[in-house]
C-alpha cells in the first residue's frame, strides 16, 4: 500500500524541521518545500542569512531534509507573496491601519498557493510548524481549530482565517508539544536547526532593518511627515509618517514634558497622528469585518464568547452581534486596551476557535465612530 504523501513547509527553523521529522516517523511520504518569496530585484533580502526569506533558511531546510532522507524543493511563490502579503501590508499602513502579515501569509500563501501545489503533487495535506491543533466535529461536519497545548506559543490567532477546505488539508504536528519539548526532540534527532534562535522580525523586513524601510519603498505616502495633534486638534509635534505609528504606542513620539501621551488614532486623510492619555485607549466595543467562521456557519444572533485582539493578548469575555451587512459589533464585558484597526479579532470558546475578523473601527478617539463617546478610565478597565 503506497504511503500517504504530505508536503511539509520548511522555513529553515526548528519548528518546521521537527514537524517534518515527526511526519517521516509517522510513516508519511514527506516532500519538503521551502518557499522563495522575495523578488530578485531586491537581492539584499534574498541574500540575508536571517529570516525565512534568506539563503540561510534554504541551506538549513535542505540540511534537515538530507538528514531525514526526504526530497526538498525551493518553490517560487513571489507573485502570491507580493499580492497577498506585501502589497496589503504597505497599503494598510498607508490607510492608517496596522496589518498582520503572518496572518495574510497563512491565508494566501501557505494554505492557498502551497496547498494548490501540494494537491497537484498528489499530496493529501500541507504540514507546518504552527503551534495549533485541529479536530473533527462529525456531528456538524466541520473541522475545528483548537489552541495548542503550549499556550505561550499558541498561533491560532494567526490561523483563524483558514477555510474549512484549507483546515481539512492542514496538519499541525507540533500542536500537542511545548517549545522546550520541540527543541529537545529536534536535538535528539540530530537536526541542524535544533538550537537555532527564533527570528523576531517579519521575514521580509529582516534584511531591511525596519518595516518602515519597506514602507518607504512600497508606500511612500505612508512615510510623509505630518502633525501630531491632541484630542482637541491642537498641534503638539511632528511625526515621520503615519506608517511608523500604531494605536497604543508611547515611545518614539518625541513629545517632551507633561503627562504620558499615547497614539490613540491615525488620521490618513489629514496625515495626522492623534495622541491622548492612556485612558483614551480603553474601549468597550468595536466593529469587525471580513469575518470567517470555523466552528459553524455565520451565526444568526448574538454569540457570547471570548475575543482576543492581540497576537499574545488575553481572550476577554464579549458578545458578538452579527449585522445584516456581514460585519459584526463586538461588545466587551469590560473595556479593552487599544483595539487597533487592521488587526485581527479572534473569537474563542475555551480552546476552540469559533472564528474571527478584522478590526475595522472602534468608537471614540481610537477609531472615530463616535467622537462624543466618553473615554473609559484606565482604572475602571483594570478593576
Amino acid at each position: 500500500m503506497p504511503r500517504r504523501r504530505v508536503v511539509a513547509a520548511m522555513s529553515g527553523g526548528v519548528d518546521s524541521s521537527l514537524a517534518a521529522a515527526l511526519l517521516v516517523e509517522a510513516g508519511y511520504e514527506v516532500v519538503g518545500v521551502t518557499m522563495n518569496l522575495w523578488p530578485e530585484e531586491e537581492p539584499g533580502v534574498v541574500e540575508a542569512r536571517g529570516g525565512c526569506c534568506g539563503l540561510g533558511a534554504v541551506f538549513d531546510a535542505r540540511a534537515v531534509a538530507d538528514r531525514l532522507g526526504i526530497r526538498h524543493y525551493v518553490v517560487n511563490f513571489r507573485e502570491a507573496f507580493e499580492a497577498g502579503v506585501v502589497a496589503p501590508f504597505a497599503s494598510e499602513y498607508a490607510r492608517g491601519r496596522t496589518p498582520n502579515p503572518c496572518l495574510l501569509c497563512n491565508r494566501y500563501v501557505k494554505f492557498a498557493a502551497l496547498l494548490d501545489l501540494a494537491l497537484d503533487l498528489g499530496a493529501e495535506r500541507v504540514a507546518t510548524g504552527h503551534y495549533a491543533r485541529t479536530a473533527e466535529d462529525r456531528s456538524a461536519g466541520r473541522v475545528l481549530l483548537l489552541r495548542a497545548a503550549d499556550r505561550q506559543k499558541d498561533q491560532t490567532y494567526a490561523l483563524y482565517a483558514l477555510t474549512q477546505a484549507q483546515l481539512a488539508h492542514a496538519l499541525f504536528p507540533l500542536g500537542g508539544l511545548t517549545k522546550p519539548e520541540v527543541r529537545r526532540m529536534a536535538l535528539a534527532r540530530g537536526l541542524a536547526t535544533a538550537m537555532k534562535p527564533e527570528s523576531q522580525e517579519l521575514c521580509f523586513v529582516a534584511a531591511r532593518g525596519r518595516y518602515t524601510d519597506v514602507l518607504r519603498l512600497r508606500a511612500p505616502e505612508a512615510m510623509t511627515p505630518g502633525p501630531i495633534v491632541d484630542l482637541e486638534g491642537r498641534v503638539v509635534g511632528r511625526h515621520e509618517g503615519i506608517g511608523a505609528y500604531t494605536v497604543g504606542q508611547r515611545r518614539g513620539l518625541g513629545l517632551a514634558g507633561g503627562e504620558r501621551l499615547y497614539v490613540v488614532a491615525l488620521d490618513p486623510a489629514a496625515n495626522a497622528v492623534v495622541v491622548g492619555p492612556e485612558s483614551a485607549l480603553y474601549r468597550r466595543e468595536l466593529v469587525a469585518t471580513d469575518l470567517n467562521w470555523i466552528a459553524w456557519e455565520a451565526p444568526s444572533g448574538p454569540v457570547a464568547c471570548r475575543a482576543q485582539v492581540r497576537y499574545h493578548g488575553e481572550a476577554l469575555p464579549c458578545t458578538v452581534e452579527p449585522r445584516p451587512d456581514g460585519a459584526a459589533r463586538v461588545v466587551f464585558d469590560a473595556p479593552v486596551r487599544a483595539p487597533t484597526p487592521g488587526q485581527a479579532i479572534v473569537f474563542y470558546d475555551g480552546d476552540t476557535v469559533l472564528g474571527g475578523g478584522t478590526i475595522a473601527a472602534v468608537p471614540g478617539p481610537a477609531g472615530g465612530l463616535d467622537p462624543a463617546a466618553e473615554p473609559v478610565r484606565a482604572e475602571a478597565a483594570a478593576s
